[in-house]
């Protein structure tokens, strides 16, 4: 059983520890004794998605954004292509919005995106900054609870957080399409853009987020979720065997308990 996860541009998308995420998932399929291979690919490298199981893009500045897009544009039709096959991706913060239809900067400048999902984004006035506190909905709950083997054939999974955490840190506002579903909804924090109470999006087994910290160590559920879908799609056994997520689950309520009740 093995996965390959390609970590996009590095180099140049890696805001606020985003890295982790990729350390975090290739630990996880270490304890478990999934074979996992990450692949660094970066502008002008050699890139096929058919062979990758699982992408990562990090977030970065409007700059890095810029270079990207031209580098990514010329690889959209094979990624659009694996996404709808079901390819996993987790997208954060820069690399989220390169997923839609386009960034307008706040002097009137509009940045394509790469139109794969059907949202947008707007610059604003004031930077959306602060811990993020969000619910899932009860749909990505019970996918989540199916992802864990018993532990015994009478036994049922762990319990599963019901919450996604993070830092976020960014001045676009995101729309998301009327097609889209959200990934969560905010109790506390921005979100998307500070006036629907969503955050990030879900479509078939693409996750977009603004949540950084890194994410996955501090949301091990979401974290499994992702390699569950990987092998899934592999036609692999996708239950996985549960772990002991006593440090990760402290560090999720700690902020659960200092920051829930505190206004966003």
């Amino acid at each position: 059983m093995k996965l390959t996860i390609y970590h996009l541009y590095p180099d140049l998308l890696d805001l606020y520890g985003d890295r982790g995420n990729i350390i975090a998932l290739a630990a996880r399929c270490k304890w478990r004794g999934i074979d996992v291979e990450v692949r660094q690919v970066s502008l002008g490298e050699e890139l096929d998605f058919s062979q990758a199981d699982l992408v990562f893009l990090g977030g970065g500045s409007d700059r890095e954004q810029t270079l990207l897009i031209a580098d990514l544009d010329l690889r959209a039709k094979g990624l659009n292509q694996a996404i709808e096959e079901g390819l996993v991706v987790l997208a954060i913060c820069g690399g989220f919005q390169i997923l839609g239809g386009y960034f307008l900067k706040a002097d009137g400048q509009k940045i394509p995106g790469l139109g794969l999902l059907d949202f947008y984004t707007v610059a604003g006035k004031k930077r959306l900054i602060g811990n993020v506190i969000a619910e899932l909905d009860s749909e990505f709950k019970e996918e989540m609870e199916a992802v864990y083997a018993p532990r015994e054939q009478t036994a049922t999974g762990p319990e599963v957080l019901k919450t996604l955490v993070g830092f976020e840190n960014h001045s676009g506002r995101t729309y998301l399409g009327s097609g889209l579903r959200p990934l969560a909804k905010i109790i506390r924090g921005y979100g998307n853009n500070g006036e629907d109470f969503l955050e990030g999006v879900r479509y078939k087994n693409v996750f977009g987020t603004y949540l950084h910290g890194p994410l996955l160590p501090k949301n091990p559920h979401l974290a499994d979720l992702l390699l569950s879908l990987a092998l899934k799609r592999k036609g692999e056994n996708f239950r996985l065997a549960p772990l002991e997520d006593n440090i990760e689950i402290a560090a999720h309520q700690a902020i659960l308990a200092r920051f829930s009740k505190e206004k966003g």
